[in-house]
This record gives structure tokens, C-alpha cells and sequence, in this order.
């Protein structure tokens, strides 16, 4: 019976990614959220693990603490421990910044730590507690605006931590890897496509939907779930997009025409 741990369901790809594994046969999904109650209108089997904020020092160790106060689930392990097949970090938070009116420093320091200090925490804290052991997968939801080489005049500068906190996270991965593929433990960093979400429309990327080929969370996360499942030990610690190039808008003017899906994202 896998259990699968989504960091972030509430919203977006997180809450997409839980309905979906909730929806699967012997599959139990453990989701965080911010808040001390549950969300509504989400798949009635997931097992909601509260008061989780990326934003806080000492998430990674609430986040175990609050596992341990919850019933649910198979894959024990000696001790009482529950085992993750999957763990997925998705929770973000985005803030634009320009050169006109300049970076935001409250901004900046909540967009690097939710995307780019919290994970190593929380990952470390699911290690230390065997949370995750030999044969589990991390993916860390990163994006393409995370990678260096794909930045380029078309789409031009600003939105600072938002990428910047990408690359922080691209780079956090793969010392992850490093540090767990003798463990046995798989790091799969992931550019899960352009959305149609909430944090998109929020700040003003709607109007780039259409043209950029944006999808619903719902598609994202069916090609999340694919990747994840094939996903093995020897794309440890790499950057990819499951979804390929369809929606990355500078692929072609840095990587060059028919590439393919999925794609190996430079860093």
C-alpha cells in the first residue's frame, strides 16, 4: 500500500497531485496545510497533517512531530514508523518584483525560504526519523525559471527571488542526491509545467496563459504522477520537465528546435 506525503495540498499542483493519488486504489495521502483546521472539498481518504508552514524554523521537525500524533496508513516500519514511497514539496509562494519599483526584502526572504531553505529541513527531518528509507522518491517541484541558461532577453530581468529561489532549490536537490543515493533514495527535481492557478493569476500571469500554452493543474500533476512512477535511481539529482518544452518560452532561442518529452533542463 504506498503512502505518498504532499508538502502543499491545498492549492494548485498540491491539491491536484492529493485528489488524484487519493483517487487511486490502496494509496494513502498524507497532506500539510497552513492552517489548523482542514481544507474543504478535497478527497474525503486524506490524512491532513495541520499547522505546516515553510515559512517557520523547525518545520521539518513539527512536521515529524505531527506525523507521529496520526493514525492512517500502512507501510510501518519497526518502531511504528510510517515509510513515504513519495514525498513531494510543491508549497511556494510568489511575489513580483521589478526594476522600476525595485526588489521587496520581506518578499525576498519568504519566497527563498519556503522554496529553497525549508526542504532540506524537512527532508533531513524524514531521514533522521526513517520516515524515508531505501526506495522512497523526493520530488521537489522547482521550475523552469530556476535554470540560468534558459534566462534570456525575451522574457527579461525582474522577478528576483522567484527565480533566484529556483535555482537555490535546483541546486538544494542535487546535493540531496548526493547525500542519499547511497541510501538508496531518489532526489528528482521537477519544471511540472505552466499553470492555470491562482498564484499564476495573482500576480498578473493570466494574460500569458494562452499564449504559453499554460494547463490545468490537474494536467500537470496526471504527468507529475507518470514521471514519478517510472521515475528510477539514475535520474537522481537532475532537473527535468515531464511535460517537455511545450510551455517553456525561451526553450528554443537557448536549447535549440525538437526537443524532446521529457526534457533534461540545463541548469
Amino acid at each position: 500500500m504506498p503512502n505518498i506525503l504532499i508538502i502543499g495540498a491545498t492549492r494548485g499542483l498540491g491539491r491536484s497531485l492529493a485528489n488524484l493519488y487519493a483517487a487511486k486504489a490502496d494509496t494513502t495521502v498524507f497532506g500539510t496545510h497552513r492552517s489548523a483546521t482542514p481544507p474543504a472539498g478535497l478527497h474525503e481518504s486524506i490524512v491532513w497533517v495541520p499547522s505546516i508552514d515553510l515559512s517557520e524554523e523547525g518545520v521539518g521537525r513539527k512536521l515529524v512531530n505531527q506525523l507521529g500524533m496520526l493514525g492512517g496508513g500502512g507501510g510501518m516500519v519497526e518502531g511504528g514508523k510510517r515509510v513515504f514511497d513519495v514525498v513531494i514539496i510543491t508549497a511556494g509562494y510568489f511575489a513580483t518584483e521589478d526594476w522600476t519599483n525595485g526588489p521587496k526584502w520581506e518578499e525576498e526572504v519568504r519566497m527563498y525560504t519556503t522554496s529553497s531553505i525549508a526542504p532540506p529541513f524537512i527532508v533531513h527531518s524524514l531521514f533522521r526519523s526513517k520516515h524515508i528509507t531505501r526506495g522512497s522518491k523526493i520530488i521537489l517541484v522547482s521550475s523552469e525559471s530556476g535554470s540560468i541558461t534558459l534566462r534570456h532577453a525575451k522574457e527579461g530581468g525582474g522577478n528576483y527571488a522567484h527565480h533566484a529561489s529556483k535555482s537555490a532549490l535546483n541546486m538544494v536537490g542535487k546535493l540531496l542526491s548526493l547525500d542519499l543515493k547511497d541510501e538508496g533514495v531518489i532526489v528528482s527535481i521537477v519544471h511540472p509545467g505552466f499553470m492555470r492557478t491562482e498564484m499564476t493569476k495573482g500576480v498578473g500571469f493570466d494574460k500569458y496563459w494562452d499564449d504559453g500554452g499554460a494547463v490545468t493543474p490537474d494536467v500537470a500533476a496526471e504527468s507529475l504522477i507518470g514521471w514519478t512512477e517510472a521515475l528510477g535511481i539514475e535520474k537522481t539529482g537532475q532537473y527535468w520537465a515531464p511535460r517537455g518544452p511545450r510551455d517553456i518560452g525561451t526553450a528554443d532561442v537557448t536549447m535549440g528546435d525538437n526537443l524532446p518529452t521529457p526534457l533534461q533542463l540545463p541548469w
